[in-house]
């Protein structure tokens, strides 16, 4: 299976639908609106081209996902694409209260109730007969949610004496967002949900064919059913957030904030004119990469394509430029140059013919000798730890972002979202890909060069399987999933210090986990026991 992280995070993984007909769907969601006398279908004479034309832009798992119960939500789901089509406007939410949530005050789970139904089917026949499951399932990923502490005594509570009084009152709201899809936004709209104080429950996920998302989130964490307050903080969020949105007019172009990042970088300007662009080797959303000639050698040129460009990524842009004109390494990808003037916007570096890890394991379907997995973990540690040593934390390490040269040596690339470490030592913003993101990072917490080693312990482990990280799970399920404590299963087939290793780095608590350094070592010593071995 091959799931590439970062494009359209919105789609679920792929899945097989056999028979399965979104047409059916569409016309049992139409002849249900008819039967309730829905005044938007009786005096649209269009109506029913538009609702298939709607499922048609969306994937087979939002039609499975339909509440028959509650088919205006397909309605709704239409007019916030359509708004979502005017910059003006992105990103496009609606927020509405679900239902209330009784529980225990002593937690007891047994003694729960449920008032209301959610807005999409988490258990229909229909997806029973087709094998699908949702989106983000509670009792799969074991999800807690934030009880309020009670100030009084509970007294002795058992199942005679359950009363209403002793509940804990938790209200349910659903967000929906729809907005141009991009890398990150799954981490972008649940770290603004977050920052309100409201904690996901579930999350139902989706991308357009023609580039757009719809995610609905089931939430709690805001104490009122009433959703004017709710909604008004959003609308701060959203606001607290400019120039980050993909395509809204909200967002600055790069000529208006780019002289002084421009003046900073005259040092590594590259002459356009001398750079020979050929043919492309990579893409994604934000921009293309391509094979080069720079002054006689083999370059890779990443270009930003001009009509994504928007604040977020302009600044994403000069961190990464800022980085790399200060890192050498032998396993750090070599920065050559960059333009940093309209209208080309490009990063130079040196070309590496081996492709990516990523692709080497999953596309390519190497497998690697002991020997040969271990030499690949040494030269990702020896390259972290002269990142950390100058006090940069990468905060995306993932197979998709080690390159290999011709001779198989392993090289830390892609330095968009690193950062020079705070002099407070902690960050708190959420980045990265989510089935390599470390819990603290999940959860917004303070953070450090640990986390690092957390997406380290992932690309161990895919190493040694070669197998993307929870490869039935979309990013957010896994996301969800890391934060209660959920790791990738053990392998069995490998050496017993690599899994010891692996599970040492992914420790919840990051400052258990080893440093670089430490790893590299015992990795060294590791190398040369086989190499022992292999020569006996």
């Amino acid at each position: 299976m091959d799931l590439v992280e970062g494009v359209g995070e919105s789609s679920s993984p792929p899945r097989s639908f056999t028979g399965f007909s979104g047409y059916e769907i569409a016309n049992d969601v139409y002849n249900r609106l008819v039967e309730i006398h829905n005044e938007e279908v009786v005096a649209n004479p269009e109506f029913r081209e538009q609702l298939e034309a709607h499922f048609s832009r969306l994937p087979a798992s939002y039609a499975l996902d339909i509440n028959m119960d509650r088919v205006e939500d397909v309605l709704l789901h239409q007019k916030l694409l359509v708004l979502a089509k005017d910059p003006e406007n992105r990103p496009v939410f609606h927020v509405r209260f679900l239902e209330n949530f009784w529980t225990r005050a002593d937690g007891d789970e047994d003694q729960q109730d449920l008032i209301a139904g959610p807005a999409l089917s988490h258990g229909s026949d229909r997806n029973h007969e087709m094998g699908f499951e949702p989106c983000s399932k509670m009792e799969d990923l074991n999800l807690d949610f934030r009880r309020n502490s009670l100030d009084k005594d509970k007294g002795d509570l058992d199942g005679d004496s359950f009363s209403r009084q002793d509940d804990i009152h938790v209200p349910i709201h659903e967000v929906i967002f729809s907005a141009v899809d991009k890398p990150k936004l799954l981490s972008q709209l649940s770290a603004l949900l977050s920052d309100i104080g409201l904690n996901i429950r579930e999350a139902h996920v989706f991308s357009t064919t023609d580039g757009y998302s719809l995610d609905v989130f089931v939430v709690d964490g805001w104490p009122l059913e009433e959703t004017q307050a709710l909604h008004a903080a959003v609308e701060r969020a959203i606001a607290g957030s400019e120039g980050s949105w993909p395509g809204s007019s909200r967002s600055k172009s790069v000529i208006e904030g780019a002289p002084a990042a421009q003046a900073s970088f005259v040092d590594t300007e590259i002459d356009i004119r001398l750079l020979k662009i050929e043919e492309k080797i990579g893409s994604g959303s934000c921009g293309d990469l391509h094979r080069g000639v720079y002054l006689g050698q083999d370059v890779a040129v990443k270009i930003l394509k001009s009509e994504t460009l928007n604040k977020a990524l302009e600044d994403e842009f000069c961190h990464e430029v800022a980085i790399l004109r200060e890192v050498q390494h032998k396993n750090v990808v070599r920065f050559i140059g960059a333009c940093t003037k309209q209208p080309t916007l490009c990063i130079v570096t040196e070309y590496m013919s081996g492709g990516s890890v990523y692709e080497y394991l999953h596309k390519n379907h190497h497998t690697l000798t002991l020997s040969q997995l271990v030499k690949f973990a040494i030269d990702v540690c020896r390259g972290m730890e002269y990142l950390h040593k100058n006090n940069i934390i990468h905060r995306d390490l993932k197979t998709a972002n080690l390159l290999l040269n011709g001779a198989n040596v392993v090289k830390v690339a892609d330095f968009g979202v690193a950062r020079f470490q705070n002099q407070a030592g902690v960050m708190t913003a959420e980045t990265g890909t989510y089935r390599w993101m470390a819990p603290e990072i999940i959860n917004h917490q303070p953070y450090d060069q640990k986390a690092d080693v957390f997406s380290f312990a992932i690309v161990l482990w895919e190493l040694v399987t070669a197998k993307i990280p929870y490869d039935n799970m979309t990013p957010l399920q896994a996301a969800l999933g890391v934060r209660q404590g959920r790791r990738p299963d053990l392998p069995t087939n490998t050496h017993p210090k690599v899994l010891e290793l692996m599970q040492r780095c992914w420790e919840t608590d990051p400052s258990i986990r080893p440093s670089f350094s430490e790893v590299k070592v015992e990795l060294e010593r590791l190398l040369q026991e086989i190499e022992f071995r292999s020569d006996v």
